[in-house]
């Protein structure tokens, strides 16, 4: 590790703690030659999941689409915010969870309105209406039967 400072590569490791989230390791070290300190993280290299969309091209898999899709379906619900950062955290766990370099975006679609069934119903339809792509009321109908069963 190269000191900001100075560049030189010889320091040490003084304090090193877990963030807040438990996804990295803060480390505050200190240059042997400068006797600056500086803070770097550790963070674990995650392998990039390829998600397949419909038209069966592929693209990498980006929280951020998730998350848009999401709050999207839970726009003006009763529903905290703390509740959907866990649905959104709850269903990419299931996802890398499939262990898969390569996923379908229907697998992931429909682990999504798993978790937004247990949710908020509505928020649930309104995803399912999307990502199901209903043609008509008839199979709109068809899915809040399955709901309410």
């Amino acid at each position: 590790m190269k000191c900001p400072y100075c560049g030189k590569d010889n320091n040490r490791v003084v304090d090193s703690r877990s963030t807040d989230d438990n996804s990295s390791i803060r480390r505050r070290r200190i240059c042997d030659a400068c006797g600056k300190r500086f803070t770097t993280y550790e963070k674990v290299e995650a392998i990039p999941l390829i998600v397949i969309k419909k038209d069966r091209t592929r693209e990498q898999y980006d929280r951020a689409k998730l998350t848009a899709g999401i709050m999207r379906a839970c726009y003006k619900r009763p529903v905290p915010i703390q509740k959907i950062n866990e649905t959104i955290d709850q269903a990419e766990t299931d996802i890398f969870n499939l262990d898969k370099k390569e996923v379908e975006s229907s697998e992931i679609g429909e682990i999504v309105m798993d978790h937004l069934k247990d949710l908020d119903a509505v928020a649930y339809v309104r995803f399912a209406s999307v990502y199901r792509e209903f043609k008509d009321v008839n199979t709109f109908m068809d899915e809040l039967k399955k709901l309410l069963k």
